[in-house]
């Protein structure tokens, strides 16, 4: 055979048992999930940002990264929930390259996933402990998703995995926020179809149980750009493509319509300083039109301490705090974007 079956992993209430949540972090989760349901359900017109490194790749980087985060939510939460990435899971393009830290808790060792799954879940622990910040992650792995349903407040679903099936009804079992991104290939109707399956109700086999889910009706819009036959980057950020997500929301009976949009990745071209730029103009058409005001809820941003990207890993030639995956704005850049954001509300 070609699979070889190494080692049974525990199962999430196993892993869960063992590193259980204190009553703080599960009251600051109860807190942050409420928030951010009122969000998308229009309670409130707090604006979201979800920012932080494209991927999670060391701990001690991310937390500090992290605590100057939460300084500055400090003095813009009456205007805007910051929600972190602290994305642990990596989809790679043609499968090469650095997976996330479920697969390499040390990026310049092997993979070790039972040690990769208990880092995920500690750190993210830490960041709530520290931060008082619960955070988003990428579903890469739908089976995955229940070592970390109690620390998370948002979920994306990634370009090449909203048209999986399995994705959509784990989502649909979610009571959390879960952005469905348009896939690659830019088709929207791909992404509302997913949307769609993710806010029904579903009976299907999870982690060898016979399940059945409720519906996600916080399962939402991230427009992330596509990409042509040729490989170039084409943008759906631009006020014409809001207003066509818009209409397409109005031609479809969805619960709670809103629209997150990734300033990076084929918006930007991985071009991490066109991210400000993007933010400016969404905020542009989200002022000069009311509808798109209250449909646009808010923005993804890929930032961490030091600008741009590396390819060391580990060494005397790696650059504390800066990307190992795409490239990202620096913290300067950031902070001040925020605050610049914060104005423009």
């Amino acid at each position: 055979m070609s699979m070889h079956f190494e080692k049974k992993l525990p199962i999430p209430a196993e892993i869960k048992s063992h590193y259980p949540l204190s009553g703080n972090i599960q009251e600051i989760k109860r807190l942050r999930d409420q928030e951010i349901r009122d969000i998308f359900t229009g309670k409130s017109d707090r604006f979201l940002l979800i920012i932080g490194p494209c991927s999670a790749d060391r701990e001690d980087a991310v937390l500090e990264y992290l605590g100057r985060l939460s300084a500055v939510q400090q003095k813009v939460g009456d205007r805007i929930m910051i929600v972190p990435r602290i994305y642990t899971n990596k989809p790679r393009t043609n499968g090469k390259g650095y997976m996330g830290l479920l697969h390499q808790p040390d990026p310049s060792k092997k993979p070790d996933l039972l040690a990769g799954i208990i880092a995920i879940r500690k750190l993210h622990m830490q960041s709530i402990e520290q931060t008082g910040l619960t955070a988003a992650d990428e579903m890469l792995y739908p089976e995955n998703y229940r070592y970390l349903d109690d620390v998370l407040t948002y979920v994306a679903v990634g370009a090449r995995s909203v048209e999986d099936q399995q994705h959509r009804m784990t989502v649909s079992g979610m009571d959390i926020p879960a952005g469905m991104k348009n896939p690659t290939s830019g088709d929207l109707t791909v992404m509302f179809n997913s949307i769609v399956a993710a806010q029904a109700r579903h009976t299907f086999i999870y982690r060898g149980w016979d399940v059945t889910t409720d519906g996600n009706d916080l399962a939402h819009v991230v427009l992330r750009g596509s990409v042509n036959k040729h490989g170039n980057s084409l943008p759906n950020y631009h006020y014409e493509d809001l207003l066509l997500t818009a209409q397409l929301y109005d031609s479809m009976d969805l619960k709670n319509p809103a629209i997150v949009v990734d300033c990076n990745h084929s918006n930007s071209g991985k071009k991490a300083m066109e991210q400000i730029r993007i933010s400016h103009e969404v905020l542009h058409s989200r002022s000069y039109s009311p509808s798109l005001r209250h449909l646009i809820k808010g923005l993804m941003i890929e930032s961490y301490l030091v600008g741009g990207r590396q390819d060391a890993v580990g060494g005397p030639d790696h650059i504390y705090g800066q990307s190992i995956t795409d490239p990202c704005l620096g913290w300067e850049d950031s902070e001040k974007l925020i605050y610049d954001i914060y104005k423009r509300l």
